[in-house]
């Protein structure tokens, strides 16, 4: 095992952990401003995906497909929280989940009655097609390494927009006190159309950037829900540092799990059984990282309100 190999899978979960952060930004945005529990956040990554794929495929350009998806996820996620989640704010959770969870079948239906039920494929664009060489040697995928980089420029971004921005003074009155800013005159429906058609977006570009990747299908968005959901528990609730924190963790964590665990198994064991244990055991490797944070940090390592 080279040294080569050892970076090469650190990227790989760095870029993991990328696309897992511009999922878990926006569900943590939404859950610490609004409360909420949104089940349907993983659709609005597929709608995203397919938008891509769907513009990409008509106009032969995959930066227009980006600028629909981003475009449509957000368009999707505004007319999802005045039309559906609105009526859920006051509502306890067990709610939230079942409205939330019927989205997801509604989204799930609409998309495959659109589209069909056979999975969509994007193209890499040509001027990140290819690698990049990396000091050491190391060559990298330019399109895995371009995902590295979008993704900082968000955390970036978002940073920007929640510490400089009246904006972001406006999200974080709002997780800390939401019925002091509203007496305040701050208009708090539409704060919250805002904050969920930015989470919806931020959704959107992870589903596109992905599809290009993996194949674009019904359904993608739930299991990175499921792994956006561990983030922001490691994380913290709330909390956008959190979240970048938490997803690189879990990426690099469930990469490198994948690739060393049963290459361990195999020094003493023969490659059928290393595989099959090493590979089990990888997929428990968040969970268990996400219950060893739990025990040390109960509210995770960056909560939004301490």
């Amino acid at each position: 095992m080279t040294s080569a190999l050892i970076i090469e899978q650190l990227l790989n979960g760095l870029q993991f952990g990328v696309m897992l952060f511009l999922m878990a930004a926006g569900l943590t945005l939404v859950f610490g401003v609004m409360g909420l529990i949104n089940l349907a956040h993983g659709s609005l990554y597929m709608v995203g995906a397919f938008a891509c794929a769907a513009v990409a495929s008509y106009t032969g350009s995959f930066w227009l497909g980006v600028v629909a998806s981003l475009a449509a996820s957000a368009a999707a996620g505004a007319l999802v929280e005045v039309t559906v989640i609105r009526r859920l704010y006051n509502r306890d959770h067990l709610d939230q989940v079942l409205a939330t969870f019927a989205l997801i079948l509604i989204f799930s239906e609409g998309t495959r009655y659109l589209f069909g039920s056979f999975p969509l494929f994007l193209n890499v664009p040509d001027m990140l097609a290819g690698p990049i060489s990396l000091p050491g040697g190391l060559q990298y995928p330019l399109y895995r390494f371009a995902i590295i980089v979008v993704g900082a420029l968000v955390a970036f971004g978002l940073y920007l927009l929640i510490s400089r921005t009246r904006l972001g003074i406006r999200i974080r009155a709002g997780e800390s006190d939401r019925a002091m800013i509203a007496a305040l005159g701050i208009d708090i429906r539409l704060l919250y159309t805002i904050v969920f058609a930015l989470g919806a977006a931020l959704a959107g570009l992870a589903g596109a950037l992905v599809g290009a990747i993996q194949s674009v299908q019904v359904g993608m968005g739930e299991p990175v829900l499921i792994l956006a959901f561990v983030v922001i528990v490691i994380g913290g609730i709330g909390s956008i540092k959190g979240a970048l924190v938490g997803a690189v963790l879990v990426g690099v964590v469930d990469t490198l799990g994948r690739f060393l665990l049963p290459q361990f198994f195999q020094l003493f064991m023969d490659n059928a059984q290393a595989t099959s244990i090493g590979s089990a055991l990888a997929s428990m490797s968040i969970y268990i990282l996400m219950a060893l944070v739990l025990v040390v940090k109960p509210k995770g390592l960056f909560p939004a309100n301490g």
